[in-house]
């Protein structure tokens, strides 16, 4: 507890970092995906009643659709978009004017939204979905790496956590303020869409009081001096020879190397290994259940005869919950390591999905096991929040060196955007297809997955960059990859001089 205090108190500029980043960050992020839920209906009438005025018909049914999917969908656009952008701008400008710049452009998104209802104009909406989208694909990304630069090493799994936090913080006030009891209401539905512009001016006052992250100064603007003081800023008073001198040793390694593209990172065989890793860690994290959760809740909530009215309030109660799970995630990731919370994790949600299954199957013959369904739902998420949900992000955060940082992200984040894209689209067809048997297809990933994390991730808990890089090339596996890349590589140079 005293130490805990004294972190507090030491690390006191840190948290309040943490927080301004936080809400114009991930946060916005979950709430701009969450809120479009509580304004469906609302909209679609906006729609019509537009459409009505103007032409003196009534929209027909099918188009009605296909507008509404275009402002849902052209979030997920906007933000691959933005993810292709985000590299390049963290890499020119930082990720401090990244994010600034990048709150100038939600708030002109958020003001479109806003006055969509006054100008009885609804392109307005689908404008300022897809210029909200552009935002959260920057703002992710910058966020996530922000964040994980500016913490000390014992704090890492902590801060690398607390953009998932946000992120579900973020769905979790959606929920509040979608209510009917608040914003959630066909008065108050366009404010209700404004909120993230707000939070984007916060963020967009308070950012610039704050420095740059010190691998950024002392790698890229090779601004020792900068370095230093921005760690002082930061941490406060103290000896921090350790993190400068892991900086120091990065820079050594990476010297004469410049922030890489794209196209850069994916031709490089020396991040493989990370990039391969990656992959398998979205993939898994995409392929996990949550979507299927998400669908089933209220299906669940209503054969356990819960009342329509309070469905909502059980929701939200779902949505706090993943928000404690993580926060919990948060406290124990530097004690645990990543890899035992990811491999536990997937377990434990396979054999939860194992139950849920069965428990669907026979609530017909033993009306009870409905009850235990809403049980499980909750158990599900919890152990998500406590398992992957943070760790995969601290995880990402901590492979790639910073030269390939930037780049590793913005494909990362093009696989998140295209995979939320792909499930939307997909999900409800294979719902339709197999019902509450489609679980059998996530539990068979989840279990896959944590066999995969065990044999391939080497644990980042308390690790420097370059360390972390070194484990990798240990790996038996990707040791045997490495030397048959290099093998097939003095071949072709050999075929190429005999021709010569």
């Amino acid at each position: 507890m005293a130490g805990f205090l004294s972190d507090l108190v030491q690390y006191r500029r840190l948290w309040l970092m943490i927080v301004v980043l936080g809400i114009g960050g991930t946060h916005l992020s979950g709430f701009q995906m969450s809120v479009i839920n509580y304004t469906s209906l609302y909209i679609q009438k906006f729609i019509n009643e537009t459409w009505l005025e103007r032409y003196g018909s009534v929209l027909p049914q099918e188009t009605l659709m296909l507008l509404w999917s275009l402002i849902v969908s052209v979030y997920c656009m906007g933000g691959m978009i933005g993810c292709l952008c985000s590299g390049y701008l963290a890499a020119k400008f930082g990720k401090k004017k990244c994010l600034l710049l990048n709150d100038l452009l939600l708030i002109t998104a958020t003001l479109l939204t806003g006055f969509s209802r006054r100008a009885k104009a609804f392109e307005m909406i689908l404008a300022g979905r897809f210029l909200e989208g552009i935002g959260a694909g920057i703002h992710m990304n910058a966020h996530v790496q922000y964040a994980g630069e500016i913490s000390p090493k014992k704090l890492r799994g902590f801060i690398n956590v607390t953009s998932t936090v946000f992120l579900a913080l973020g769905k979790t006030v959606a929920r509040i303020l979608g209510l009917r009891d608040l914003l959630g209401t066909e008065d108050m539905w366009n404010v209700l869409l404004s909120f993230s512009g707000l939070v984007a001016l916060i963020q967009l006052l308070f950012l610039p009081f704050f420095p740059e992250s010190p691998p950024y100064l002392l790698l890229q603007k090779e601004d020792k001096a900068g370095c230093l003081k921005a760690m002082k800023q930061l941490w406060g008073e103290g000896n921090y020879h350790t993190e400068f001198d892991d900086l120091m040793k990065e820079k050594a390694i990476t010297k004469g190397t410049k922030i890489m593209n794209v196209l850069e990172v994916l031709r490089e065989r020396s991040v493989y290994p990370q990039l391969c890793t990656m992959l398998l860690l979205l993939l898994s994290l995409q392929l996990c259940g949550m979507s299927a959760i998400t669908f089933y809740t209220s299906e669940i909530f209503r054969t356990a005869n819960l009342q329509e009215s309070i469905i909502p309030y059980v929701s939200l109660g779902v949505s706090i919950s993943e928000l404690i799970s993580i926060i919990f995630c948060s406290s124990i990731i530097d004690r645990f390591g990543r890899r035992t919370l990811l491999c536990g994790g997937y377990l434990l949600m396979a054999l939860i999905l194992v139950l849920l299954e069965t428990s669907l199957l026979l609530s017909d013959q033993f009306l009870w096991l409905r009850y235990c369904s809403v049980v499980l739902i909750f158990l599900f998420i919890i152990a998500y929040g406590i398992g992957p949900a943070g760790a995969v992000v601290s995880v990402m955060n901590e492979i790639f060196t910073l030269s390939a940082r930037a780049s590793a992200f913005v494909i990362g984040g093009i696989i998140i955007w295209l995979g939320l894209t792909f499930t939307g689209m997909i999900f409800p067809f294979a719902v339709m297809l197999l019902g509450p048997f489609c679980f059998l297809i996530f539990i068979v990933v989840l279990i896959i997955s944590a066999v995969l994390i065990y044999l391939f991730l080497p644990e980042t808990k308390g690790k420097s960059t370059s360390e972390i890089t070194e484990n990798f090339k240990t790996c038996q596996f990707f040791k045997r990859k490495h030397h048959q890349a290099v093998e097939m590589h003095a071949a072709e140079e050999k075929t190429f001089c005999t021709k010569l």
